[in-house]
């Protein structure tokens, strides 16, 4: 990973114990299981914290607002190391899985307990599975209307979960119905016609280093202002766990390449040159008419 582009990138970690994947949706996990999760959870992501000491870097670190409340010193030492807490929901649920009404309330619990946790502000909002996509444009009003500054929810790929595929690749104003949000999307690699997803996850497990750097450097190059978002859960450096019985397409997602993940890490992590998102939005909305604006709900041609 030495060889990636040198502009800053976004470290960005989506904080949930493993039986909150949606992998797992509709499947019931048993309570001793859970709690194995949890503690897992917690202990995968000091582990993080080390790495990211050891290199003197900062992240972003989307958090399931119900960990707030269960681990609340795992939260306070995130915020203490200089990282920054941002929401990724209270419970883990896709976002068109509620009603505007019900979203609203579940983000301002997150909202309400990652700030007494973390004892800092919440601005920014992660969508489990980047489920904010073009039946869900209300979602930007709300995290607005909430007082969120940027969204980090948007993937510009196609994928049978999510995606709006024609979304800008750097940095852009989403509008909603009635609002505009600054978006943050995952970083991709454009090839042959379509954008291929780079930014981190599964894709950062099954698809060689390569494709992170030619993205990236893409990125660098193509765009402005050029952003590297990159994203990473802490049960996916975490190769003991007990796995989940999934069916094979959703096992294969799940469980591909975990073995090597850790030292990719280390090797992505010693390129250095990183920000925290919250950063990067302060400098961006201090001149928001230079973004494009891209509106969610219009219809694919």
């Amino acid at each position: 990973m030495g060889e990636t582009s040198g502009f800053p990138c976004i470290l960005s970690f989506d904080v949930e114990e493993h039986h909150r994947i949606e992998a797992v949706f509709g499947l019931e996990c048993p309570a001793v299981l859970k709690d194995e999760y949890a503690r897992r959870m917690e202990a995968t992501t000091r582990t993080i914290l080390d790495r990211l000491a050891a290199v003197e870097a900062k992240a972003t670190f989307f958090i399931v607002g119900e960990i707030a409340q269960t681990h609340p010193k795992l939260v306070r030492d995130i915020a203490a190391a200089g990282h920054e807490i941002a929401s990724h929901s209270h419970d883990h649920r896709r976002v068109d899985r509620f009603s505007p009404a019900d979203f609203r309330e579940d983000l301002r619990r997150s909202k309400d307990a990652l700030e007494q946790a973390g004892g800092q502000a919440v601005v920014g909002f992660r969508a489990p599975t980047f489920s904010v996509t073009r039946q869900t444009p209300w979602a930007i009003d709300v995290l607005v209307e909430l007082g969120f500054r940027y969204d980090s929810s948007i993937f510009p790929v196609r994928h049978d979960r999510y995606g709006i595929p024609d979304a800008p690749r750097m940095p852009f104003l989403a509008a909603g119905n009635e609002h505009t949000i600054l978006e943050l999307p995952p970083a991709t690699w454009r090839l042959a016609g379509q954008n291929l997803p780079v930014a981190g996850g599964g894709y950062f497990r099954l698809f060689p280093p390569l494709f992170m750097r030619r993205g990236l450097a893409q990125l660098e190059a193509k765009t402005s202002p050029a952003v590297g978002m990159l994203y990473f859960h802490p049960w996916e450096f975490d190769i003991d766990q007990p796995k989940l019985p999934l069916k094979r397409l959703s096992k294969w997602r799940t469980y591909v390449g975990i073995g090597r993940t850790l030292a990719r890490l280390d090797r992505l992590l010693a390129r250095g040159n990183f920000r925290r998102a919250v950063d990067l939005a302060d400098d961006l909305l201090a001149s928001p008419d230079s973004l494009v604006r891209f509106a969610i709900g219009s219809a694919v041609g």
